[in-house]
C-alpha cells in the first residue's frame, strides 16, 4: 500500500528532526564523552577509572544517578530510537532507487535497534542498585550483588569485550548504514557528498570489529575517526529530508 503524500512528508520531517537530535543532543557513546570530561576535571562525580564490579556501579548510582545511566549508555537507547525514524524515512526516500537493498538495510537496522534495546542494562542495573540500597539484610545485599555481577558478566560497558547483543546490534546498524550509503550513491535523491560521507562513517565504523579481533590494543581508534563523518552524514541527511518534506512528492 502506497503512503499518502502528506504522511510521507511527515515521515521525512520526523526523520530530519531525528537526525538533528542524533547529531546535537543524543549522540552515541555519550558515556565516553562524560568519562573524558571527568578525567580532565571538568565535571565532578564521574569515575576516572573503569568500573568493573557491581558494588561500584551501585555506589555510583547512589552518588550520581545521571552519571551512572550515561556510563551504562542509557542515552544510546534514545539515539537508537531516533535512528529507527531515520531508517524509515531513508527507506521511503530511496526505495525507488534500489528497493531490495533498502529492504535489507532497513530490516538489518531495525533488527539491530531491537537487539540493542534488549541488551542495554542501564535500567536493570539501576533497579538492582535501588534494591541493594533498600536491603536490610546481608543475604539480600549478597543476592543483589550476585545479580549485578551476572549482568556485568553478560555486558560491561567499561570492559573492552562487551556482550554479544551489543556487538550484533552495532554491526547490523553500521551494515545498514553502509548499504544505505551505497543506495544514496546510486540515486539522485541525495548528493554524492552525502553518500561518500556515509560510506566513510559506516565503513570506518565497521573497522572496529577488525581491530577488536586482530589488534585489541587499538580497538578504540575507529570510533573517534568515524564520529566526525557520522555527524556530517546525519546533518546532510537532515537537510535533505527537510527539503523532501517541504517539496511536492509524487506518488
Amino acid at each position: 500500500m502506497m503512503m499518502a503524500e502528506s504522511d510521507r512528508k511527515i515521515l521525512y520531517r520526523l526523520g530530519a528532526i531525528a537526525a538533528l537530535l542524533a547529531v546535537f543532543v543524543f549522540r552515541r557513546n555519550l558515556g565516553a564523552e562524560l568519562a573524558l570530561l571527568g578525567m580532565f576535571g571538568i565535571i565532578d562525580g564521574v569515575p576516572t577509572t573503569p568500573i568493573t564490579s557491581a558494588i561500584d556501579w551501585f555506589n555510583l548510582f547512589q552518588d550520581n544517578r545521571l552519571a551512572g545511566l550515561t556510563l551504562l549508555n542509557f542515552f544510546d537507547l534514545v539515539e537508537y530510537a531516533l535512528l529507527g525514524l531515520i531508517f524509515l524515512a531513508l527507506y521511503d526516500a530511496l526505495r525507488q532507487t534500489n528497493r531490495s537493498a533498502m529492504v535489507i538495510a532497513t530490516t538489518a537496522g531495525l533488527v539491530g535497534i531491537t537487539v540493542y534495546f534488549a541488551s542495554n542494562q542501564a535500567f536493570a542495573m539501576l533497579a538492582l542498585s535501588e534494591r541493594y540500597a533498600a536491603a536490610t539484610t546481608d543475604v539480600q545485599r549478597s543476592m543483589y550483588l550476585a545479580a549485578g555481577e551476572a549482568l556485568l558478566a553478560i555486558n560491561n560497558p567499561e570492559s573492552i569485550y562487551q556482550g554479544t547483543g551489543i556487538y550484533i546490534s552495532l554491526f547490523l546498524v553500521l551494515f545498514a548504514g553502509l548499504i544505505i550509503s551505497v543506495a544514496m550513491l546510486q540515486s539522485d535523491v541525495f548528493s554524492k557528498a552525502t553518500a561518500v560521507t556515509g560510506l566513510l562513517a559506516n565503513g570506518i565504523g565497521l573497522c572496529y570489529f577488525l581491530t577488536l579481533a586482530f589488534a585489541p590494543a587499538i580497538f578504540w581508534i575507529p570510533h573517534p575517526i568515524s564520529a566526525p563523518f557520522r555527524v556530517i552524514w546525519y546533518f546532510l541527511i537532515a537537510l535533505r529530508l527537510f527539503k523532501l518534506g517541504n517539496a511536492e512528492v509524487k506518488e
